[in-house]
Protein backbone atom coordinates (compact mmCIF):
# COMPACT_ATOMS: atom_id res chain seq x y z
CA UNK A 1 0.00 0.00 0.00
CA UNK A 2 2.87 2.39 0.80
CA UNK A 3 4.37 1.78 -2.65
CA UNK A 4 1.02 2.57 -4.31
CA UNK A 5 0.64 5.84 -2.37
CA UNK A 6 4.23 6.79 -3.21
CA UNK A 7 3.58 6.06 -6.89
CA UNK A 8 0.46 8.24 -6.82
CA UNK A 9 2.29 11.12 -5.11
CA UNK A 10 5.13 10.88 -7.64
CA UNK A 11 2.76 11.24 -10.59
CA UNK A 12 0.83 14.06 -8.90
CA UNK A 13 4.14 15.92 -8.61
CA UNK A 14 4.93 15.22 -12.28
CA UNK A 15 1.52 16.59 -13.24
CA UNK A 16 2.10 19.74 -11.21
CA UNK A 17 5.45 20.28 -12.94
CA UNK A 18 3.81 19.88 -16.36
CA UNK A 19 1.11 22.39 -15.44
CA UNK A 20 3.79 24.92 -14.49
CA UNK A 21 4.90 24.94 -18.13
CA UNK A 22 1.43 24.79 -19.72
CA UNK A 23 -0.17 28.20 -19.33
CA UNK A 24 -3.38 27.39 -21.21
CA UNK A 25 -6.01 26.17 -18.73
CA UNK A 26 -8.18 24.51 -21.41
CA UNK A 27 -5.31 22.35 -22.67
CA UNK A 28 -4.49 21.45 -19.06
CA UNK A 29 -8.05 20.26 -18.41
CA UNK A 30 -8.05 18.24 -21.64
CA UNK A 31 -4.79 16.55 -20.63
CA UNK A 32 -6.12 15.89 -17.10
CA UNK A 33 -9.32 14.33 -18.49
CA UNK A 34 -7.45 12.11 -20.93
CA UNK A 35 -4.98 10.92 -18.30
CA UNK A 36 -7.77 10.20 -15.80
CA UNK A 37 -9.61 8.15 -18.42
CA UNK A 38 -6.47 6.22 -19.39
CA UNK A 39 -5.51 5.66 -15.75
CA UNK A 40 -8.97 4.36 -14.88
CA UNK A 41 -8.99 1.97 -17.83
CA UNK A 42 -5.51 0.65 -16.98
CA UNK A 43 -6.26 0.28 -13.26
CA UNK A 44 -9.64 -1.46 -13.55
Amino acid sequence: MKRMIGFIFFWIAVGMLIMLFIHNILIGFIIIGLLLLIGYNLFC
